[in-house]
Parts: C-alpha cells; sequence; structure tokens
C-alpha cells in the first residue's frame, strides 16, 4: 500500500478516534461530578449543565419500544451504516477533503452515542442552550460532532464545483 493511502487512513481514524474520545471523556466526567437534573449555569444562564438519560434516539424518540426492537433500531442498524460509511472513506479514493472530515466527525458522534447505548441502555446527555425564545434539547458532545460532521458536509456540497 502506498504511503499516501497509509496516511489517509491514519488520519481518518485518529480524526474519529479523537471524536469518540472527547465524548466519552466528557461524559464519564458528567456521570462522576453531576447528579441527575442538576442545573448548573456555565459562564452565562444561556448555557446550562444538566445531567440526563437518553433511552431513545434524538429527543428520546423510541424510548417506548420493545427492547429487541430498540436494539434493531438503536443499535443494529446504525452500527452496521456507521461501520459502513468507515470503510467507504477509508477505501474510496477521489474523495474530498472536506467532505471526508465531515464523515470522520458524523462517524465519531454516532459511535460515541453507540458506545453509550451497548454499555449502558441508554446514552448520556448534558448540555442546553436556552436563550428563552430559543432553547435546544439536552445534548452531547457526539451530538456536536455529528452536528460539525453535518455541517462540513453541506459546506461541501455547497461550495463543490459541480462537473
Amino acid at each position: 500500500m502506498e504511503s499516501s493511502k497509509i496516511f489517509k487512513i491514519i488520519v481518518i481514524l485518529f480524526l474519529v478516534l479523537t471524536n469518540i474520545g472527547c465524548d466519552q471523556v466528557s461524559k464519564k466526567v458528567v456521570r462522576a461530578q453531576l447528579n441527575y437534573h442538576d442545573r448548573i449555569e456555565v459562564g452565562t444562564k444561556n448555557f446550562i449543565l444538566v445531567k440526563v438519560e437518553n433511552e431513545g434516539a434524538m429527543l428520546g424518540l423510541g424510548k417506548n419500544l420493545s427492547p429487541m426492537l430498540k436494539k434493531l433500531l438503536l443499535q443494529g442498524i446504525p452500527l452496521i451504516f456507521l461501520v459502513g460509511m468507515l470503510i467507504y472513506i477509508l477505501f474510496k479514493s477521489g474523495l474530498d477533503k472536506l467532505f471526508i472530515i465531515g464523515l470522520t466527525f458524523i462517524i465519531g458522534g454516532g459511535i460515541g452515542n453507540m458506545i453509550d447505548r451497548i454499555l449502558y441502555g441508554s446514552v448520556t446527555d448534558f448540555m442546553l442552550i436556552d436563550f428563552g425564545f430559543v432553547r435546544t434539547g439536552i445534548f452531547n458532545a457526539a451530538d456536536v460532532s455529528v452536528m460539525i460532521g453535518t455541517g462540513l458536509i453541506l459546506l461541501h456540497t455547497f461550495t463543490a464545483e459541480t462537473e
């Protein structure tokens, strides 16, 4: 294998593992330091730490599914999708760098939340942004990775030259 392909694989794996690591370290700190539903304002009253466990997907979607269906929809299918995306960007040549970086963030974030679902049966969420008129759901570092990755892919899509 030529050195440029090896370098590409190393960079991709580094970015994916960095996203997973940031997510898992932040969740470990939150699990150890925060009690459930405590509200801690950080810097301003607009950024709040509050620990919750999400047993479903985004905003709790699917938390009331049967255990077997929940494993299939929240673990099995996403795991296949994430592994497939990782294999695709590792071995597909000619992909744009911004697109690859975006996918590494999505894959890393997805795996970070997948680790929680497999190990704990739920995903630890702990960040909330509240401006009164606009308020997010409670989210975590993996969710931030997925959103950054999505933004990078959208940026690539809108700035890519058409063939």
